[in-house]
């Protein structure tokens, strides 16, 4: 399991201690993953439109093929809900 995100390293290893977080965090610092992906979106912040992640879940099998996509994901629950399809 790996999570990816925009933050640089500092970022990413205070949330992954924060939250003790049991897998890796990959840094995207350039986005080439996020845009790979399509999970690069425009968003409405605070009235204004920006361009941000959009928080999603890949399921990728053995074969290294996507085999599920969980879109705009909230973390209540979403745990759960993965190891469910797993």
């Amino acid at each position: 399991m790996l999570g990816v995100s925009p933050d640089q390293p500092a970022a990413q290893l205070n949330f992954k201690e924060k939250f003790d977080l049991p897998f890796t965090l990959l840094c995207d610092t350039e986005k080439k993953v996020a845009k790979q992906y399509g999970v690069l979106k425009e968003k409405n912040m605070y009235g204004r439109k920006v361009i941000g992640i959009e928080r999603t879940t890949f399921l990728i099998g053995p074969d290294q093929k996507i085999k599920r996509v969980f879109a705009k994901v909230k973390p209540e629950g979403h745990a759960e809900e993965v190891l469910a399809a797993l």
